[in-house]
């Protein structure tokens, strides 16, 4: 993206493709996280399974594995946030990937090489 104006700014992150959209899917790597992986890169896409935490909001402190990745919407929905609809039912909380942060995951072959580069 090229313009600094924030409408183009806002319309690109609305109309990106889903090979797109997976760039905005990376979450910070905790300290303590990058010091145990011996690595300096900060961000790393996030996958189902992963142990975040949340860095900011109503919800900060909080931990909890993810339950889904969803790329159309770019959130992430964290076992154990809900909130319950005027129905009465459980619904998860969306949460922005800035907005958390990497605690613990699986660390394959690929995903340590994606570290290593």
């Amino acid at each position: 993206m090229k313009s600094k104006q924030p409408r183009k700014q806002r319309k690109f992150l609305y109309t990106a493709p889903l090979h797109i959209r997976k760039r905005f899917l990376k979450v910070h790597i905790s300290k303590e996280l990058r010091k145990r992986l011996g690595t300096n890169k900060r961000t790393i896409l996030v996958r189902k399974g992963d142990k975040v935490r949340v860095r900011t909001g109503k919800h900060k402190g909080f931990e909890g594995s993810v339950m889904d990745v969803d790329y159309k919407k770019v959130v992430l929905y964290i076992e154990g946030l809900s909130r319950t609809n005027a129905r009465g039912q459980e619904k998860p909380i969306p949460i922005h990937p800035s907005n958390v942060e990497l605690v613990d995951g699986t660390f394959d072959d690929d995903r340590m090489n994606i570290l290593k580069r």
